[in-house]
């Protein structure tokens, strides 16, 4: 499905990703994982079509995008839900929906997929016709996602989906991103919550300054001495109790 080979952006004259690679596979959910500022938002945002490559090449179903613009790489079928939510705040529920829904030519589909959107959010359903800038933050997230959902994609692409949000509301962004994986849906996923992340995802990357420094199976990668110490706050598994590389 994506398949990304020496993937390098600069910000300016600033290198942000030194020769990233990494894959997804269709009906796949992958973490990527790492510190502040090691570039795990600037691959989405690349990907995307936000940023431009500074080399590497990025294949998106057998098809090079590194370098489209976002609107072209959004009907492809790519859809990213930023950090920070980017909701249109003075249109209401029903509104931001409908307008990413016009991704979607079928209008039947359009219908079919609003109504499983209001299914999977209730919240949503009861305040469809809210101005968007009044929902909480949790159901600004919840609108954030349901909206990338609306376009029907075939990559979900979520950057930081539980910053800021109250434990319970997390929770249920992550039950989402559990059932979309159920109903076979490839998402790529940043998350700073290791744990959460890696229990959702199958695989996982961990970046550092710019670098994929590992990779793996999630359990794998939960079991690694390098997450449980460096992420997890938890005693390398001693020997014999995992931390396969």
């Amino acid at each position: 499905m994506l398949a990304v080979e020496g993937l390098e952006v600069e910000y300016g004259k600033v290198r942000a990703l030194w020769g990233v690679s990494f894959r997804v596979d269709r009906g796949e959910t992958v973490a990527i994982i790492g510190p502040n500022g090691a570039g795990k938002s600037t691959i989405l945002r690349t990907i995307a079509g936000v940023l431009r490559p500074a080399g590497g090449r990025i294949a998106f179903r057998d098809r090079e995008i590194g370098g489209l613009a976002a609107h072209q790489v959004a009907r492809l079928g790519v859809a990213l839900v930023p950090e920070g939510r980017e909701v249109f705040p003075a249109m209401s529920v029903v509104e931001n929906l409908l307008l990413a829904g016009r991704l979607q030519r079928d209008r039947a589909r359009v219908r079919e997929t609003l109504e499983w959107v209001y299914d999977t959010f209730p919240r949503l359903a009861e305040r469809q016709r809210q101005a968007a800038a009044t929902l909480s933050g949790g159901e600004q997230q919840m609108l954030a996602i349901a909206r990338a959902l609306m376009a029907d994609p075939h990559l979900l692409m979520l950057d930081e989906p539980a910053t800021g949000l109250s434990p319970l509301v997390v929770d249920r962004i992550f039950e989402v991103i559990r059932a979309l994986g159920a109903r076979g849906a490839t998402t790529l996923l940043v998350e700073q919550n290791v744990h959460l992340a890696l229990e959702v995802a199958a695989r996982g990357y961990v970046l550092e300054r710019g670098r994929v420094i590992l990779a793996g199976d999630a359990p794998r990668l939960l079991d690694h001495p390098l997450i449980r110490e460096a992420y997890l706050g938890l005693p390398a598994a001693g020997p014999g109790q995992g931390g396969g590389g």
